[in-house]
């Protein structure tokens, strides 16, 4: 069976938090997705807020340490990827920002994504399109069109009655699944510290020297 790589980036600043049961939500309904075409995958879920102190210092020293460079590489090595924030004042998480910026540039290069958001009232729906897509767009990802914004009403009695999340989750795994059904980018990481040849024609190169 065939595995595709799935990275949820999510960054709530709670325990419970909405923006957590999102995320969890998005990849699971990816999942199901893409179990349903034959295709195994490996779920990566990284919280954001229990890297804080390691993003902070990787700003300030240039060094990520065991953690933060774990994260990054399930980011960047993924075939797909789910990015959820909390809205503060129209605009993503600055933690959430913090993360993204820590990432090289051209690292999310036609990364398919799914960009999610939380908030407590509808009307901060429009930071998935004024902020969230924008900062993906930038860094060359492939976002799908359906975006996910959950405000509290969501979460709330009568949400499975009117169906609306619920169907908006279903239609942007559905959307995400399709492009990581025939993504290979798990596959073609390369390590940036291996030698182009081995040390025997390395030395022999010098010897001969």
């Amino acid at each position: 069976m065939t595995t595709r790589k799935l990275a949820v980036v999510t960054s709530g600043l709670s325990t419970p938090s909405s923006t957590r049961m999102l995320a969890d939500r998005l990849a699971e309904a990816t999942r199901e997705k893409l179990v349903a075409t034959g295709t195994d995958v490996d779920v990566t879920t990284i919280e954001v807020r229990d890297l804080a102190h390691s993003i902070t210092n990787n700003m300030l020293t240039g060094f990520a340490d065991d953690a933060l460079q774990g994260a990054i590489d399930a980011v960047t090595g993924a075939d797909g990827l789910i990015a959820v924030s909390p809205v503060f004042k129209t605009s993503y998480a600055g933690l959430f920002k913090s993360f993204i910026d820590v990432i090289d540039n051209t690292a999310l290069t036609d990364l398919p994504v799914v960009v999610g958001a939380t908030g407590g009232t509808p009307r901060h729906s429009l930071a998935l399109d004024f902020a969230m897509r924008p900062l993906f767009t930038y860094m060359h990802s492939v976002v799908v069109p359906t975006g996910v914004y959950a405000a509290s009403d969501d979460w709330g009695a009568g949400a499975e009655t009117v169906k609306a999340l619920p169907e908006r989750i279903d239609r942007a795994a559905r959307e995400l699944a399709a492009l990581m059904e025939h993504s290979t980018r798990s596959e073609n990481v390369v390590d940036p510290f291996a030698l182009d040849e081995n040390f025997d024609q390395l030395l022999g190169g010098f010897q001969g020297n």
